[in-house]
């Protein structure tokens, strides 16, 4: 994960630091005895005074929930498509910020010295201040939207939204890359300035996500609400050997995701080495050829295979599901062609393609 810091904090310095740079949350219900309700993810956090929430970087201070601000850990200038979104100006640059923390501890998380930080002492990132109008002059000069990802932005969605609205009044795009486990009270906090909204859909088994520190339902809930409420929704599921690759799992996953729209963009990733999870398998193209086949099967009108760029073209263009043209070639992050009109639909037939286009 690219990072602006260098070197990691010793864990007590780090919590000082980043307990230091909070503001009072906004995402929280009052409740006695100097308890809060945390309402920024799907644990709902009861927080005594002095205690911490799962994701520990949410806390309770006599009574009063502090939340993250102020602060990145990475800020990086990616490809649109990294994110993954493919539907989401193609070819675009995003200004993508992060912060610390998560609340799932997944053995396989690829950014865990970041998601992790306060967890795992192996992780942690020093944080650098910087103020919403920085990020939002940094994204100006070369990018077309703003993104919340590497750790969990539910968790830091106050930050996210100031953020947010500088972003928009200046013209950008804005996204959250989340693992789902939302509140509808955060998607409703987040809706008014968020357009994109990706989210980690693990597995289709309840005891994996527990597992992983989450609930099944609480990020199938969230993928239908968000599309209902008018994010522009894209789905990723990282393809792990012998966690949730077996054609039943898989279709199961399709299956949802077609049953909330055929339009949604399902890409099937593939997993590599990582974290704890260091002696799996990773995941092969011939794994990820028969994911994107089980989700075309399914009904899906858009399927992606992703991490393994070049190595199985059909995968990574987006085509018009009526008349099957080429619309945009891609080769990992990289836009080959884009033939898609200006007003989102295919040249060949007409077809309107779902996405924003901009």
């Amino acid at each position: 994960m690219p990072v602006i810091g260098n070197t990691r904090p010793a864990a007590a310095s780090l919590q000082a630091t980043l307990d230091r740079l909070t503001r009072p949350a906004q995402l929280v219900e009052q409740l006695e005895e100097n308890r809060v309700r945390c309402l920024a993810c799907g644990h709902r956090c009861r927080i005594p005074d002095g205690r911490r929430g799962i994701c520990k970087v949410r806390y309770n201070e006599g009574g009063a929930l502090r939340a993250p601000h102020g602060y990145v850990a990475g800020l990086h200038n990616d490809p649109i498509e990294k994110k993954p979104f493919y539907h989401f100006l193609p070819g675009a640059n995003a200004l993508t910020f992060g912060m610390l923390g998560c609340c799932l501890h997944c053995p396989f998380c690829q950014n865990w010295l970041s998601s992790q930080a306060l967890r795992d002492e192996r992780a942690g990132i020093p944080p650098d201040e910087i103020t919403a109008g920085q990020v939002v002059e940094t994204a100006r000069a070369r990018s077309k939207a703003v993104v919340s990802s590497y750790n969990e932005p539910l968790i830091t969605a106050e930050w996210a939204v100031e953020i947010f609205k500088q972003a928009r009044k200046a013209g950008l795009k804005t996204a959250c890359v989340s693992n789902g486990n939302a509140t509808p009270e955060v998607l409703d906090y987040l809706r008014p300035h968020t357009d994109g909204f990706k989210v980690d859909l693990k597995s289709m088994n309840d005891r994996t996500y527990r597992q992983l520190g989450g609930v099944l339902r609480n990020v199938l809930d969230t993928i239908q609400r968000a599309w209902d409420m008018g994010f522009w929704v894209e789905v990723v599921t990282l393809v792990i050997p012998g966690l949730n690759d077996s054609d039943d799992e898989l279709q199961s996953i399709a299956a949802f995701i077609a049953g909330v729209s055929p339009d949604i963009p399902w890409h099937v990733t593939a997993f590599h080495q990582d974290y704890k999870l260091l002696s799996g398998k990773n995941t092969t193209v011939r794994q990820l050829l028969r994911a994107w086949d089980l989700g075309r099967q399914a009904g899906l009108n858009y399927v992606y295979g992703g991490n393994l760029p070049g190595e199985a073209p059909e995968m990574e263009n987006t085509c018009c599901p009526n008349c099957d043209a080429t619309l945009i070639r891609r080769v990992g992050y990289y836009i080959l062609d884009n033939h898609i009109t200006p007003d989102g639909k295919c040249p060949e037939c007409g077809t309107t393609i779902p996405g924003v286009w901009g």
